[in-house]
């Protein structure tokens, strides 16, 4: 069964914040649909949300987002699709968890307070302010491949001490010597979406985030 075509291997990522009651729950349903179905990956699910990357037909994954919104009474899923020549999962991991992308900051929640997404197309207006500081939120591997003009990497080797960063370069500046906007960019959305609500919530203005 896990010798498919190339051409029917998808791989789907997803995330969504929203406050969510009885994980346990819905990891169970979760289990359960796809019990029988060729899904293999991680979904992560945690009290303030959901997210994961899944592989397999186009037909069970479709299904399983389906399932997925019928489940957390959703309508919306942020959800990336590619295909792939294999599966790169040796079996399917649901898994409860404090966070859904760990930062370690419980009172941080982007379902209340999050930053503004930018247009790809207006994203070189940000980069090329030079009274906004381009933030790229992503781990030394991924900046080390490439990164967008004037970012600032925190050199961080994970999300968990991006917090940590910013107090100790962004909280010591006096306030007349901060950034007029700040801008971040990361892999999926799904760190950036945090890392706004992160400074959104210290009083820092004008804060956005590439869509």
């Amino acid at each position: 069964n896990i010798k498919m075509h190339k051409e029917k291997i998808y791989i789907y990522t997803f995330y969504r914040f929203k406050d969510l009651e009885n994980i346990k729950h819905i990891k169970n349903e979760l289990d359960r649909f796809s019990r029988d179905k060729l899904i293999l990956g991680t979904i992560l699910i945690a009290e303030e949300g959901i997210n994961g990357t899944i592989s397999g037909s186009k037909k069970n994954l479709d299904y399983l987002i389906i399932h997925i919104k019928k489940t957390l009474r959703i309508k919306k899923i942020s959800l990336k699709i590619s295909k792939n020549s294999f599966i790169p999962f040796y079996r399917l991991k649901v898994r409860l968890k404090k966070e859904i992308v760990t930062m370690g900051e419980p009172d941080i929640d982007p379902n209340k307070t999050v930053g503004t997404y930018v247009k790809p197309e207006n994203w070189n207006d940000f980069i090329n302010d030079p009274e906004t500081l381009i933030i790229d939120t992503r781990n030394e591997y991924e900046v080390a491949i490439g990164t967008f003009k004037n970012a600032l990497s925190p050199q961080t080797k994970s999300f968990r001490e991006f917090p940590d960063w910013v107090q100790a370069k962004l909280d010591t500046l006096p306030h007349h010597k901060r950034p007029k906007q700040i801008a971040m960019f990361c892999t999926g959305g799904i760190r950036c979406e945090k890392a706004t609500s992160y400074l959104a919530n210290k009083g820092y203005n004008n804060v956005f985030h590439l869509e």
